[in-house]
């Protein structure tokens, strides 16, 4: 694993108004802790840590510290915070660690080739993990992990255990049955029935043909109405006779 000199100060403003003053001179703020030290408040130079952002296992880098006023110590990053909107980092929290004590780290995972399930068997071929967690000392975490998918047929698949591990420098810690890559089968889309597709379809609502039956009902009612409305026919005078 490369090793970046990384060089600051200890910091002793803090507040709001320090921090972005501290940025806008260059610095990222920070803080040093673990091991047998106390928690260090420090301002970092931007440009060194730059690096450790550039790529995936920058962030195992070993970085030797040169604070003001104390000893070089070795640390590796441990978290941080960007800026969501111009990218730029804001903090930086630092672990210190010891050449001799074992720690776990999260390594990246790469496939290199081309699976013979996708060129010959027309099969898809899916990333499942991009990195694995392993336990080893400072000196021997490695940058990244390639491994060979040539071989990869519809069905098959790799796994942690698969991995190129130094049994004598490095332990598994992720799950060794998980799923780095394989390549599965296409799926096939599936065709409605014609016969399906019409009993799916939605029935078209039933139209109550209200107006008719008002009409019905209005012609039935009409004639009763005329009845009782109709003048009631004068009775006809009798002839008088003649006499």
């Amino acid at each position: 694993m490369q090793q970046i000199l990384i060089q600051g100060k200890k910091r002793d403003d803090r507040g709001k108004n320090a921090m972005r003053r501290l940025r806008q001179s260059g610095s990222v703020p920070g803080v040093l802790y673990g091991g047998k030290g106390d928690a260090v408040p420090v301002a970092l130079e931007a440009k060194q840590l730059a690096p450790l952002f550039r790529t995936e296992s920058g962030h195992n880098a070993l970085l030797n510290l040169k604070i003001e006023g104390h000893n070089e110590e070795l640390a590796v990053l441990k978290d941080w915070q960007v800026d969501p909107l111009h990218g730029s980092l804001l903090h930086v929290d630092l672990i210190r660690v010891a050449k001799d004590v074992r720690m776990r780290v999260r390594v990246p995972v790469h496939t290199t080739g081309d699976p013979l399930g996708v060129k010959q068997q027309g099969g898809v071929f899916e990333v499942v993990s991009r990195d694995v967690e392993i336990e080893c000392l400072p000196m021997d975490i490695p940058e990244e992990f390639r491994v060979d998918v040539s071989a990869l047929m519809i069905g098959k698949q790799l796994r942690f255990s698969d991995l190129p591990l130094d049994p004598s420098k490095m332990k598994l810690v992720s799950e060794a049955r998980t799923v780095i890559a394989h390549v599965v089968a296409p799926k096939k889309e599936e065709e409605v029935a014609p016969e399906a597709a019409v009993a799916a379809a939605p029935a078209e609502p039933e139209v109550i043909k209200k107006g008719k039956k008002e009409e019905e009902g209005e012609e039935g009612a009409a004639p009763a109405e005329k009845a009782e409305k109709a003048p009631k026919p004068e009775k006809s005078e009798k002839p008088e006779k003649k006499k």
